[in-house]
């Protein structure tokens, strides 16, 4: 099912995505889940956690009882405490799945919840891919455009404008996500700016673009 949803330019709008990046040594972990447990008991954004808040102070006293036992060199008990390890990791990143769907849920308020959780937000790369851009094209009086694939069978529609956006100048459609304007001024400061086509009707035209034509 295709949706379509209009995303806006706003940064806040961006989904905040929950990252696991549990401390390596086994106290550590034990220290953060507690903090997790902490964290999300009785909070009122996550009214019923996925495992259940029980359930992962369960595995994290079975992990800290392994350990004990794993630093008291019992026999067997390093493998039973690796194994009460991965069981604690994985009750976690179930538990984030579900802290996940909860700020999902609440787009803007996202980074703030999945924090009141004690889980890190991603760190998302501030260089967003660009859309739509233009950049100079292979020969002179020449742009080269590219754009977002819309779907597997879309067609792209490509203007430029030579007056700050006051006319448009259409030029061919193309089947891929990508063109060449030529014909154009070299010096001149020209906007462009294209739209996918697709069987559910006419996409949004992009943010346009300056490109100084070489």
């Amino acid at each position: 099912m295709n949706h379509h949803v209009h995303h806006n330019q706003t940064a806040s709008q961006h989904r905040s995505i929950a990252a696991l990046s549990p401390p390596g040594p086994v106290p550590a972990l034990i220290v953060f889940s507690q903090s997790v447990i902490t964290k999300m008991t009785g909070n009122a954004s996550f009214p019923s956690p996925t495992p259940t808040l029980a359930v992962v102070a369960q595995a994290t006293n079975d992990l800290a009882t392994a350990e004990t036992a794993a630093n008291a060199r019992t026999k067997g008990a390093v493998s039973s405490r690796n194994e009460k390890k991965a069981a604690l990791l994985t009750l976690l990143r179930q538990l984030m799945g579900y802290v996940q769907s909860v700020a999902d849920a609440n787009v803007e308020q996202g980074a703030s919840i999945i924090e009141s959780a004690s889980f890190s937000v991603r760190k998302t790369t501030a260089h967003k891919p660009r859309v739509f851009d233009a950049v100079q094209g292979a020969v002179s009086g020449s742009a080269k455009l590219v754009t977002a694939t819309a779907a597997r069978r879309a067609s792209y529609e490509w203007q430029s404008s030579t007056d700050g956006g006051k006319t448009w100048v259409t030029a061919p459609s193309t089947l891929q996500a990508k063109t060449v304007i030529t014909g154009l001024t070299p010096g001149a400061s020209v906007l462009f700016r294209s739209r996918s086509v697709t069987k559910t009707g006419e996409g949004d035209w992009s943010q346009s673009v300056t490109l100084i034509v070489k």
